[in-house]
């Protein structure tokens, strides 16, 4: 069976500081590829390039990754300031369309960090652009120091809501994640369900209340040892199945009756 096609939507670049691209980190991709089974398609995220029907005819899912820079603050109704940092003005205006498109099609998505972030905005949340700095909040960025493996290390819970669509996937209310994010959901809009928590109250794990599909998102990283953590495995499987169940669904053609 040809495995499904998943657009990873880039993040842009600078090489040398000086020639652009758009890229996505390799854990992504090997995500994609070992665990959910499918094609990785690393998507240049510039509405200048490609259009939010093209994206969907051509790829059976999307995962919105990571990424520095912000969804900048206007797009939730918010002046940019100093603590913002970088912002990506192109990303911006592909993966909010997209994301709200996919939705009412019912084709699947998985998001993570500042895709959960943009998904959230992208349904009337808002952001703060420092978690760490509320009141009662942890510092959820990443170790300044230390390898890959100490930097992606599991560092705190994540409570679901009891019967929600995590704790069903999970099989538990809690689960133990990695934490690489400075930036966190405040005002949560009506459809963006948040359905997980880490310890400190920062939303963590959500979803788009009345999608006919797949619209799981994560504030936290997956990606990282997606084929051997537990978590990752059933996330990534979970994704995996809903990108083919689209899939078949669209390539069916209808029979001719005989009479």
């Amino acid at each position: 069976m040809t495995r499904p096609i998943v657009g990873i939507v880039g993040n842009h670049h600078l090489i040398n500081e000086t020639y652009e691209v758009h890229g996505a980190g390799r854990m992504i991709s090997q995500s994609v590829s070992e665990v959910a089974e499918a094609v990785p398609m690393i998507i240049p995220a510039d509405p200048a390039f490609v259009s939010i029907n093209e994206l969907c005819d051509v790829c059976d899912g999307f995962l919105f990754p990571g990424g520095r820079p912000n969804v900048h603050p206007e797009e939730y109704g918010h002046a940019p300031t100093e603590a913002h940092g970088a912002f990506d003005r192109g990303r911006d205006g592909i993966a909010l369309p997209l994301i709200r498109e996919l939705t009412e099609r019912g084709q699947p998505y998985l998001a993570i960090c500042r895709g959960y972030q943009e998904v959230a905005v992208a349904f009337g949340s808002t952001l703060h652009p420092e978690i760490r700095d509320l009141p009662g909040r942890d510092n959820h960025r990443m170790p300044p120091d230390g390898t890959i493996d100490e930097k992606f290390a599991l560092r705190h819970s994540v409570r679901f809501t009891e019967g929600g669509p995590f704790h069903r996937l999970m099989g538990a209310d809690e689960v133990m994640t990695n934490t690489l994010h400075g930036q966190g959901v405040v005002d949560a809009g009506p459809r963006f369900v948040v359905d997980g928590w880490a310890p400190d109250g920062t939303p963590e794990a959500a979803y788009i209340k009345d999608a006919p599909g797949f619209t799981l998102s994560v504030q936290w990283h997956p990606e990282y040892n997606a084929a051997n953590d537990p978590v990752s495995r059933k996330l990534y499987s979970a994704f995996g199945d809903a990108l083919r169940g689209w899939s078949v669904a669209r390539r069916q053609v209808p029979t001719r009756a005989i009479a």
